[in-house]
């Protein structure tokens, strides 16, 4: 029997920029048309001035589908190599670690007493007036400090950030939070969703100006994009690009910390400490969380892995309904068919495994794919009409979706293909 893997799982390839996290596995590859990106998590102390911060290493890529367990599939797929490249692109998150820092609050470098007399629309423009809803957090933990930004949710002080950059923070400490102007308050995680590596900071003593947020579904590839964080912990550090590609299946992080992302990929540059930042459109309003790079394969996985012009970003509209379900009951619902997949498997699609875990059915009793007629065995060959090619990439397409929502899946069994539609059912 092959090994089998619950769809909650996450693989791999890709650095988030943002705290402390742990050490990454090394992710499965994929062949798929746009095989999940996956790495390591990439946290790093901030850094004195003409110094590399300490990076945190990225997994070495693995096969195809190296064996695994079962899972049920509700969850994305994680990032691995990318097809048609010649060997892949690797990466993780972008956290800051280290040692952290200490020492009197600095302000932020000034944008420049003309910015916001520029043209509207302009990147100097919308810069200044984003820069005072973003954040640098300074998070400490058992495996040292770290920082990464964030970004003001709304008026009541809720900020916005990575799950890895907050992941490594002590039970029930507070988190420093540092402001445009240099000022530090006290914040504390009111939620949080490896899966989605998303966060929701609560943040007191002082008023902050909410960032718009804007449609992902809008976006398009070409479209201009500016990122914004505290890269190698320099504070309110703005770059800019171009969206380069959409629904990237990107799966950062490793077993319970792995994330699945079918994320916007930029060429803006961010580096280690830009996690949880935002990503603007030239309307100044949030079009994606900045969660993790590439890495060129076969870079040192102990060296410093920086900007190379592949970014990734969590979509704004995935992010609004994840945040609002954090804020409301500090955790969140996650989309699933209710299947377990054989990680084992080489052939063409995603097979669903002979079985689960503890002798467990491989098809939830009563769960969407049951109610469908899916059986052990079956091979999914597309979702919505597009062809899947590797497990990782079908969960992060389910991922995407929300629960209650309808989808079709194609289906081979004894060499014929038919269509499928079931109710994405939640789970936690």
């Amino acid at each position: 029997m092959g090994h089998r893997r619950h769809a909650d799982d996450r693989a791999s390839d890709v650095r988030p920029h943002g705290a402390v996290a742990p050490e990454p596995a090394s992710a499965a590859a994929t062949t798929q048309a746009y095989p999940p990106i996956s790495g390591s998590w990439a946290s790093v102390p901030p850094a004195p001035p003409n110094h590399p911060a300490t990076p945190l290493s990225a997994p070495e890529p693995s096969r195809r589908r190296g064996p695994g367990w079962g899972a049920l599939v509700g969850a994305t797929v994680a990032a691995a190599l990318l097809a048609g490249t010649g060997g892949g692109i690797v990466g993780g998150y972008l956290a800051d670690r280290g040692s952290g820092s200490s020492g009197a609050p600095v302000a932020a470098p000034s944008p420049g007493a003309g910015a916001t007399t520029r043209p509207q629309g302009s990147i100097a423009n919308i810069a200044a007036s984003a820069l005072p809803s973003v954040v640098t957090l300074r998070v400490e933990g058992a495996d040292g400090a770290a920082t990464g930004s964030g970004w003001v949710y709304d008026d009541a002080g809720h900020v916005v950030t990575n799950n890895h950059v907050v992941a490594g923070a002590d039970p029930g400490e507070d988190i420093t939070v540092v402001l445009s102007d240099g000022r530090q308050v006290k914040g504390k995680v009111v939620g949080r969703d490896a899966s989605y590596d998303l966060a929701v900071v609560k943040v007191s003593g002082a008023s902050l100006a909410a960032l718009p947020v804007g449609r992902s579904a809008d976006v398009v590839v070409g479209d201009q994009v500016i990122a914004v964080g505290a890269p190698l912990g320099l504070d309110s550090t703005v770059t800019s690009g171009i969206v380069s590609a959409l629904d990237r299946p990107v799966t950062p992080g490793q077993q319970d910390d792995q994330s699945y992302i079918n994320a916007i990929q930029t060429d803006a540059a961010i580096n280690p400490g830009n996690s949880g930042g935002p990503l603007l459109d030239m309307r100044g309003q949030v079009i994606g969380v900045n969660s993790a790079i590439a890495r060129v394969p076969g870079s040192s996985i102990s060296g410093q892995s920086g900007n190379i012009g592949v970014g990734f970003a969590i979509p704004s509209d995935q992010v609004a309904t994840t945040v609002q379900q954090l804020i409301a009951d500090g955790k969140a619902e996650h989309p699933v068919i209710g299947v377990y997949l054989d990680s084992a498997y080489q052939g063409e699609g995603v097979r669903i495994a002979d079985g689960g875990p503890n002798s467990s059915p491989a098809v939830n009793p009563g769960g969407p794919a049951d109610k469908a007629g899916l059986k052990a065995g079956d091979v999914i060959v597309a979702f919505e009409g597009k062809p899947v090619s590797d497990d990782g990439e079908l969960v992060v397409k389910i991922r995407a979706r929300k629960v209650g929502d309808s989808v079709k899946l194609t289906v081979r069994r004894d060499g014929k293909e038919r269509d499928v539609t079931m109710v994405l059912q939640g789970s936690e």
